[in-house]
């Protein structure tokens, strides 16, 4: 008799279905065969399945069992799929029955004990059996968390394989897991915006970027507060929305991090500065997701950006533009998503004193053109928002009066967004950094005085590219939304482009009004 019974694999973060095939036949030496391109993984589960089988009563057959995951030409990794394996032997031996399991996605490692152990892609399993239309998928219950919150799809959890086999045999449900909350709160936090000390001109391009989802550089002088100012990025940040935290619930539950249910914060990564490319931006062989996408609809932050590896820093341009990771392999390509707020910091130079009144710099002609090639124009033509982050004295960092709270930024912030969404809804975006040329040209519209500076801008800077000025405006729509504008004016303009301070941008006038300058370049406004 063959048992059939249905399960799932993944592929980059995605699931796939995978028909669990099993046929036990008599022969004359007993053995155990798995096809369908199983990985190791797969095929060591004879071990588990036999020693789970004979704890929960129902010794593996002394027969030939063999077992096939279809489809055949897609290589299976993981061992997940031992629950359904043992499952199908014991139906294939008419131990119980095979109805109930009907219509059900089964994923579970299994321990020598018969204990079921959490899997990977929990949350895309269950998003796989709402698609094919499926009653529901049976996880163990240190997984069964992350998938309650799909919505159609019954999850029951297990604790052990003896609980499943007495459920069917008795034609009984197992435990069923409960959703969690639909809205994703922000938990109590330690830091804040008020512990910052001065730095106005920091403080407030943090808010534009967040506001609009624009990519940020900060340089300064060692020890001024530039990982300060970017590990408080999180407390200004909107809630996580419900298909926000399941789409970073997904990359994370891929890698097998999600077990107590749905990524409740937005993420905040900060890997070191000698991590690998394919650890950044995702590799390996299954491809497996990198820094770039477990940050996805949260923060990257790259301290000491020129110190990163020249390769990694690069693999950045795609991410960065197109919001998603392509990485391609003999067997297939994998895309993973990849919408982050990029924060970055710098020092000026290697000594880190290069233009400050403090110290003198040490470093030599040669050493400091070395150091400034270590960001390549094109990666910096991706960052809208560059600034400096002067040094201060010590009796403004000792100033007893706190700075303003984040709660009080992010209502701003909140505000500036909920508009940007009902303005893109039709051009499938959400943030003004996200718009395409398409919504740019409906959404942006200049005033003539604007129209007027945008064009002096691009005579009198030949480093203006054509994504620098699609960049530049953008970030003016975004200035234009903080102020409740319709339209973006001249000074919006103006104030765009002192953010450019490191493509001599430096030197354009600051729009008047507000303190949104770039510290050291105001001095040079025109």
């Amino acid at each position: 008799m063959i048992a059939t019974l249905n399960s799932c694999a993944l592929l980059g973060i995605d699931a796939y279905r995978v028909v669990v095939e099993v046929v036990t036949t008599p022969g004359q030496l007993p053995s155990y065969n798995v096809v369908g391109l199983p990985a190791a993984s797969v095929r060591e589960g004879a071990a588990r399945i036999r020693a789970a089988l004979e704890h929960a009563g129902h010794p593996l057959p002394r027969k030939k069992v063999t077992v096939n995951l279809a489809p055949a030409d897609r290589r299976k990794d993981g061992a997940a799929f031992d629950l359904p394996i043992a499952l199908a032997v014991l139906i294939g031996e008419e131990v119980m029955p095979a109805d109930p399991l009907q219509r059900l996605l089964l994923l579970g490692e299994l321990g020598l004990d018969g204990s079921l152990r959490p899997v990977r892609g929990a949350l895309a399993a269950a998003l796989l059996a709402r698609q094919l239309g499926m009653r529901g998928i049976v996880l163990p219950s240190a997984s069964a968390a992350e998938a309650a919150d799909v919505e159609g799809v019954e999850v029951f959890s297990a604790d052990h394989l003896g609980d499943v086999i007495r459920a069917v045999q008795s034609r009984t449900e197992l435990p069923r897991q409960r959703a969690g909350s639909t809205r994703v709160a922000i938990s109590a936090s330690q830091i804040d915006m008020s512990d910052v000390r001065g730095q106005e001109t920091a403080r407030l391009a943090l808010e534009v970027a967040v506001a609009g989802g624009h990519n940020l550089l900060m340089v300064g002088a060692p020890g001024i507060g530039k990982t300060m100012l970017a590990r408080r990025i999180p407390t200004i940040l909107p809630l996580l929305e419900r298909d926000e935290s399941i789409e970073t619930t997904k990359v994370y539950s891929a890698i097998g991090r999600a077990q107590e249910g749905l990524v409740r914060e937005r993420p905040f990564r900060s890997p070191h500065h000698t991590i690998s490319t394919s650890a950044l931006v995702g590799g390996s062989s299954p491809p497996r997701p990198g820094e770039v996408s477990l940050a996805h609809n949260g923060v990257l932050f790259l301290d000491e950006l020129p110190e990163f590896g020249r390769a990694s820093v690069e693999s950045l341009r795609q991410p960065l533009e197109d919001r998603v990771v392509t990485i391609g392999r003999a067997s297939g390509t994998v895309r993973f998503p990849a919408s982050f707020l990029l924060a970055a910091s710098a020092n000026p130079c290697p000594c880190g004193w290069f233009g400050s009144d403090e110290k003198v710099c040490t470093c030599s002609t040669g050493a400091l053109e070395r150091y400034r090639h270590k960001l390549s124009g094109p990666l910096l033509d991706r960052i809208d928002i560059q600034v400096f982050v002067p040094h201060l004295s010590v009796s403004a960092m000792r100033d007893a009066t706190p700075g303003e709270p984040s709660d009080a930024i992010r209502e701003r912030v909140v505000r500036a967004r909920d508009v940007q969404r009902r303005r893109l809804s039709a051009f499938g975006a959400r943030l003004n950094a996200e718009m395409s040329p398409r919504a740019m040209r409906a959404t942006c519209h200049l005033t003539a005085r604007a129209e007027r500076e945008l064009d002096r801008l691009g005579r009198i800077r030949f480093s203006l590219t054509g994504r620098g000025v699609d960049r530049l405006i953008k970030l003016a729509r975004t200035l234009a939304d903080l102020d409740g504008s319709d339209q973006i004016d001249v000074d919006a303009i103006r104030e765009a482009a002192s953010y450019r301070a490191l493509d001599g941008m430096h030197s354009v006038p600051i729009g008047l009004g507000r303190l949104r300058s770039i510290g050291p370049a105001a001095a040079t406004a025109t």
